[in-house]
């Protein structure tokens, strides 16, 4: 059955296909043309095929995707925008985009894309003042077993839910 998941994305563990797919749309009031969904647009086309050209987009100045998937001139810029504009986000929302790029970051198959998405991943880390997790901590974290996600999780009632 075709999926609209980049090949890549389906050779996940389930828990990081999930944290993928969480960020896929924005933080929840957020105008439709923020600055911020620039990144996202990018980010789209790293995760997901292009409904219109029924393809994977990895140039991200490739012409194409409508206005979910479509072309980003300038990645380095649409990087500043999302960092500059966090507090416009719920950190529920900053949360699920910065371990969404951890998982491109660490996974995805082009290595300029990966580096491009591991170093977004370390600057929103270092905008909250905490260390990033290496890809094996991750794994663990985010490989589809209860007990190796607990060991991370709050017990609060209100975390991760």
């Amino acid at each position: 059955m075709p999926s609209v998941l980049n090949p890549w994305v389906q050779d996940l563990t389930f828990m990081q296909q999930s944290v993928l797919l969480s960020a896929v749309r924005n933080a929840d009031g957020i105008p439709k043309f923020h600055k911020q969904k620039m990144l996202l647009k990018y980010y789209r086309r790293c995760v997901l095929l292009s409904a219109f050209d029924a393809r994977e987009l990895r140039d991200p100045k490739e012409p194409g995707g409508g206005s979910f998937t479509g072309p980003v001139d300038d990645l380095a810029k649409a990087l500043d925008d999302f960092i500059d504009s966090r507090d416009e986000m719920t950190l529920h929302y900053f949360a699920h985009a910065m371990h969404a790029f951890e998982i491109i970051g660490y996974k995805h198959p082009d290595e300029g894309i990966r580096a491009f998405w591991n170093q977004a991943y370390i600057r929103l880390v270092h905008c909250l003042h905490v260390w990033p997790e290496s890809e094996w901590e991750m794994d663990r974290r985010l490989g589809d077993g209860e007990e190796n996600w607990r060991e991370r999780n709050d017990p609060s009632s209100t975390c991760s839910d």
